[in-house]
Parts: structure tokens; sequence; C-alpha cells
């Protein structure tokens, strides 16, 4: 394959990163229990107030794996077009859950996990490193975050 666009700058790459945060409806979510045994889901998510926040049960093995780990790693899914974010995890029960962070959830995804189940929660995804590249010419300069601070 023969790759025939320019690398997209460093600034481009953050516009475009946080456009996808915005349109984009599922993200891989990895986690791993306290044994590193890895488990990765795809899952809804909303991008809000500087943290992706996503809803899932705390009876089942990603929610426990955020909840107990407090760390995760997020991606989406196309390999041409990489997003990498690795983050610090705050659970929500539900009733605790910021009103805005759950109503911007219900709003892009028409689901509004307060109503349903009790096991469901809440979980805030701050990101502490973000990589972005498509294709090898961007490797280069991937990195996005470091430590929770933009580098662009």
């Amino acid at each position: 394959m023969k790759i025939t666009e320019p690398p997209r700058t460093p600034e481009q790459r953050k516009a475009d990163l946080l456009d996808r945060l915005e349109r984009e409806i599922d993200i891989w979510v990895a986690t791993a229990d306290a044994e590193g045994v890895p488990c990765l889901v795809p899952l809804w998510f909303v991008w809000h107030d500087e943290a992706v926040w996503l809803c899932t049960r705390l009876t089942n093995p990603t929610g426990r794996n955020l909840r107990d780990g407090r760390r995760a790693r997020l991606a989406f899914g196309d390999t041409r077009d990489v997003v990498l974010v690795d983050g610090e995890v705050e659970t929500y029960a539900s009733p605790g859950v910021p009103p805005a962070a759950a109503e911007a959830f219900r709003a892009k995804t028409g689901w509004d996990p307060r109503g349903d189940h009790a096991s469901y929660a809440f979980f805030r995804v701050l990101p502490r490193a973000v990589q972005a590249w498509c294709e090898e010419h961007e490797l280069p300069r991937r990195h996005l975050m470091r430590d929770g601070v933009w580098v662009v």
C-alpha cells in the first residue's frame, strides 16, 4: 500500500480527534482485572467536560475492572485511523452521577441508564495520554497528550 497523503500536523490530529469524540457513538474499552486478565468491549460513550463518560453494569467484568482498577485504555475501531486514550477512571452510581454528564449521555445515545436497572454505573475516564495517527508516516508525532496535558 502506498501512502499518498502528507502527514497531518499534530494540531490537525487533535482537531480530528475532538471531532471524532463528538460524532462517534461507540468506543473500545480495554480493562484488566487484579490478576491481569484483559477484557475488551465496545461501549457507548459521550465526550463531556474534557472526559469520556461510559456506562455499564458493575456486575460485569468491565464494570468491576473500571471500578477496581481505576484505569482504562480506549480506542476507536479503525486500524488505519488510530486513536488511543489512556485514562484514570472515577465511578459514579446512577443516583450520584453529575446531572449534566448523564444528560449528555442520554442526548447522544438515546438511553438514560438512571432509569434502568440499579446495577448500572457511570464511569468518567479522564485522559492522561492520547495518541492519534493515520498510517506509519504519522507515528513519529502521534502523542497529543502526556500526563494529562495536551502537547499540541
